[in-house]
């Protein structure tokens, strides 16, 4: 089956221009799976597929996220005959979900509908079944404890969402020459991943499949590519049967210069 990952948009949650940090898994052309529904995603979706989603995987709760599924269950409750999307949530968010966008009185004026009416929820521990594939969800570091999820479907891709560096995880479930897409900005903080945190904690080989979003602006988005690394925009597709290309990586820093000319490897630097 030929695979594509599709970015509906690419930016952080102040990054508008970019769009909300979403992408498509298709297969064959076809949208699959929508990965995170954030404010600008639902637009962005239709104009590309001229219809709504089948079914989304939700990374985590922030509302650059999320916050294209109130828009989602409008959309669905009224229009007659929408049939149920569904809706992959890790365990720990689908609590957050209720009370960040399920709990609003009278979601239509007129009542008689529940936020959860129009989506088939499918809480996911670890695996889960979609449309014959089995994906694996995964905890990441972002903002606190199982606060956030990635997604990987090995042998082919795996998404980061929200992180810092995860290099466990990458040896566990990208180690079989998968695309790897990764939140990155130029400068690391506590709840995501920068352009320096790359450079120490993945192996070259890892950064040579790597593709960067979720970043500042267009102007980091440049910087981060002239870094030498892949960088995603809005709109673009990502071929995921034909394997990246392994370009040796530019990131690492040039090996130190020992006193007697030789050098050493830059291994726990």
């Amino acid at each position: 089956m030929d695979f594509s990952l599709h970015f509906m948009g690419v930016g952080n949650a102040r990054a508008v221009a970019l769009g909300s940090s979403a992408a498509v898994l298709e297969a064959g052309g076809a949208p699959l799976l929508l990965i995170d529904c954030g404010p600008a995603t639902l637009d962005a979706f239709t104009a590309a597929y001229g219809g709504l989603p089948p079914a989304v995987f939700v990374t985590h709760a922030h509302l650059d996220h999320i916050g294209g599924l109130e828009g989602l269950y409008y959309q669905l409750a009224t229009t007659a005959g929408a049939p149920l999307v569904k809706l992959y949530v890790p365990t720990p968010l689908v609590a957050v979900l209720q009370s960040r966008l399920a709990v609003y009185p009278n979601l239509l004026a007129e009542g008689g509908s529940n936020f959860w009416d129009v989506f088939h929820l499918v809480p996911v521990s670890e695996r889960f079944w979609h449309r014959g594939l089995s994906f694996t969800a995964f905890p990441v570091r972002h903002h606190e404890h199982l606060g956030a999820f990635g997604l990987a479907l090995e042998g082919v891709f795996l998404y980061s969402g929200d992180t810092r560096p995860i290099p466990e995880v990458l040896n566990r479930y990208a180690a079989r020459g998968e695309w790897i897409f990764h939140d990155c900005g130029l400068h690391g903080n506590p709840s995501h991943t920068g352009l320096d945190d790359l450079k120490r904690e993945y192996k070259p080989e890892q950064l040579a499949r790597m593709v960067l979003y979720h970043y500042e602006s267009s102007e980091v988005g440049t910087e981060l590519a002239a870094s030498g690394l892949r960088v995603a925009e809005p709109g673009v597709r990502f071929a995921l049967n034909d394997k990246p290309d392994l370009k040796p990586a530019r990131l690492l820093p040039e090996p130190r210069q020992r006193q007697d000319g030789s050098t050493a490897p830059n291994v726990g630097r």
